[in-house]
């Protein structure tokens, strides 16, 4: 006997729908103790996989720049060719397609493919190609090598743990900066002590928000003491970063991850939405003075000494005139800040608006594209919290053929709990980088690139796993009375 899952699949893929679109009702039990014998053992990473992993050391970490040796050697390039080559490798051994399509990398292509044929008519074409090949196509490369490689719970762990530790090496040069007055700007606003994606106080900001509630969620979550008192240690000093950039789109993107933190971590752990309040109300009298100077210049213009508030309201409206005037193509990708029309007010700098960005660079087909990547986002999250009960969906009508099977039951306990969290972590992450890009330049960059890569990744194996445990409890056909003659 069979039973239909109740479950909701839209956001699945068809391949999903169709092969586990009837399932069979266990006699007895749960279905994870019906397909308990054919659920893969804990899997191992690849070497697609490790490739990617040292790729994203060398990108956060930057030994390059500590060890300037290293840099004609061009090791992340390397390390992504060599990615590139086994993960090409181990699924031609599986006699896997090269790469697995998704909506998301056919999204991240397609922008691609806008940036290069803009390129034409950008103002300088050289530099929107130079984008191109330095920065962007480099994120394609890893975005799709992510989602391929990325296919387990423990890479997805693994990896997690990358990215915490490289916040909190990164986290922790800057609190040893501010507190010995280095690398400061002038002499008051932190910014990275290494180069690229964090260099400058605004970007720093922006990425500790974006993977500051990972640690948070270790940190509070049930599990062993160890790592959730490394997880919290890396937490404050991320927090203590972004308080020490001064930047006002860090702090309303801290703001933003505090809620979502609290309305999450009601439902993983009993009781934490007090503390968390408690805590926040404990620590705002602590706060220094310049803390909430820099709040109230977002709304108040007198203080606002350095005039960056009318600077950024005057270049997202130019950012909107250069759309206007070129609304198919744009000026180009990363080109808006060599755009100086006769009557712009703030020359030789970018829109500080992630969405005007794309618009005023790459036209609106530029813009449609990278509002279907940010939509694919929200909706494998939404699709991944429906699964492990995150989100709560409206009850169904019990019937007499039908039961709603709990689908986390293809996964084992510790799997369970751990993606749950990391899940819960991801929708603070989302919503701090929607908060943070809103006034800031970073739609070709790193960033929102491998958040929406974890996103994707957990989507992905969840659904492996969900197909290997439903198809695992088929029941075999009753062969035809040709079968058995044939037999």
């Amino acid at each position: 006997m069979s039973e239909r899952l109740t479950f909701n699949l839209r956001s699945g893929t068809r391949e999903l729908r169709d092969r586990i679109a009837w399932v069979p009702a266990p006699a007895s039990g749960t279905l994870s103790e019906a397909a308990a014998p054919y659920l893969p053992p804990i899997e191992r990473p690849n070497w697609g996989f490790w490739g990617i992993f040292a790729f994203t050391a060398l990108l956060f970490f930057r030994p390059q720049d500590t060890l300037p040796a290293l840099a004609p050697l061009h090791l992340p390039e390397l390390v992504a060719i060599a990615a590139l080559i086994a993960m090409i490798g181990h699924r031609v051994n599986r006699s896997m397609p090269l790469v697995r399509m998704s909506p998301e990398i056919v999204g991240v292509c397609v922008l691609a493919a806008v940036m290069l044929l803009t390129v034409p008519f950008s103002i300088w074409p050289g530099g929107a190609l130079g984008t191109f090949t330095g920065v962007y196509f480099k994120v394609v490369l890893v975005f799709i090598l992510m989602v391929n490689s990325v296919r387990g719970v423990v890479a997805l762990r693994w990896f997690t743990w990358l990215i915490l530790c490289a916040m909190g090496y990164v986290a922790a040069r800057g609190v040893f900066d501010f507190a010995t007055g280095q690398n400061l700007i002038k002499g008051e606003r932190l910014h990275g002590s290494i180069s690229g994606l964090m260099g400058n106080p605004n970007d720093l900001a922006t990425n500790m928000v974006t993977f500051l509630p990972l640690a948070a969620m270790i940190a509070i979550v049930r599990g062993r003491s160890i790592p959730r008192l490394f997880a919290a240690l890396i937490a404050c000093l991320m927090a203590a970063t972004i308080l020490f950039t001064k930047s006002r789109a860090g702090l309303l993107g801290l703001a933003a991850v505090m809620v979502v933190l609290f309305l999450e971590g009601r439902k993983l752990r009993r009781g934490l939405g007090t503390v968390v309040v408690v805590g926040t109300l404990a620590a705002l009298p602590m706060m220094p003075s310049w803390f909430w100077t820099r709040l109230t210049s977002i709304v108040v213009a007198e203080q606002d000494e350095s005039g960056s508030r009318q600077a950024r309201k005057d270049l997202m409206r130019e950012g909107w005139q250069t759309f206007l005037d070129h609304p198919l193509t744009g000026v180009g990708a990363g080109q808006f800040k060599n755009y100086n029309p006769p009557d712009r007010l703030e020359p030789w700098r970018e829109t500080h608006n992630v969405m005007l960005q794309v618009a005023a660079e790459l036209g609106i087909f530029g813009l449609l594209a990278f509002l279907f990547l940010i939509w694919q986002a929200i909706a494998a999250l939404l699709w991944t919290r429906r699964m492990f009960g995150v989100t709560k969906t409206r009850a169904r009508p019990p019937s007499a053929t039908t039961r709603e099977i709990p689908v986390t039951d293809a996964f084992r306990p510790e799997e369970r709990d751990w993606l749950r969290m990391h899940t819960a972590a991801m929708s603070a992450s989302l919503v701090g980088w929607l908060v943070c890009a809103q006034f800031a330049s970073v739609g070709y960059y790193w960033t929102f690139y491998y958040l929406f890569a974890l996103i994707v990744a957990a989507r992905e194996l969840t659904q492996d796993r969900i197909i290997a445990a439903h198809k695992a409890t088929q029941p075999v056909a009753k062969p035809t009375w040709k079968e058995r003659l044939s037999a």
